[in-house]
């Protein structure tokens, strides 16, 4: 695929996830909101990269990885909403932090990254 295609696919699919995401968090599905919240910013993030550096995307789920290795200058707070994004991919997948996991992402805590997101 050419460059722009590749970005195009990258921003269609996290638009796709952004409405599941979206979907999930008015039903109060909210772990699942937030897990797909963290592949919109990862998927978006990826379209930057293949715009900028290379059509080859880095095979890493570490939102401040991907948002470095595209060149963008990120402030304090933006790093660390990624680095906090990104755990949301962990917690969402693996047993033993889905548990403690489950009992965090209320409406209010998954409602304050849902509209950053």
């Amino acid at each position: 695929m050419k460059k722009d295609e590749i970005v195009k696919y990258w921003i269609e699919s996290a638009d796709l996830d952004f409405r599941a995401m979206d979907s999930l968090f008015s039903n109060s599905h909210y772990v699942w909101a937030l897990f797909i919240g963290h592949l919109v910013i990862e998927k978006l993030l990826k379209a930057c990269y293949a715009k900028n550096v290379d059509r080859e995307i880095p095979y890493t789920h570490d939102l401040l990885k991907i948002a470095e290795k595209s060149g963008l200058e990120l402030t304090n707070d933006q790093k660390l909403f990624l680095d906090e994004v990104t755990t949301f991919n962990m917690r969402a997948r693996y047993p033993d932090y889905k548990k403690k996991f489950y009992k965090k992402a209320t409406g209010e805590f998954s409602g304050q990254y849902i509209v950053k997101i």
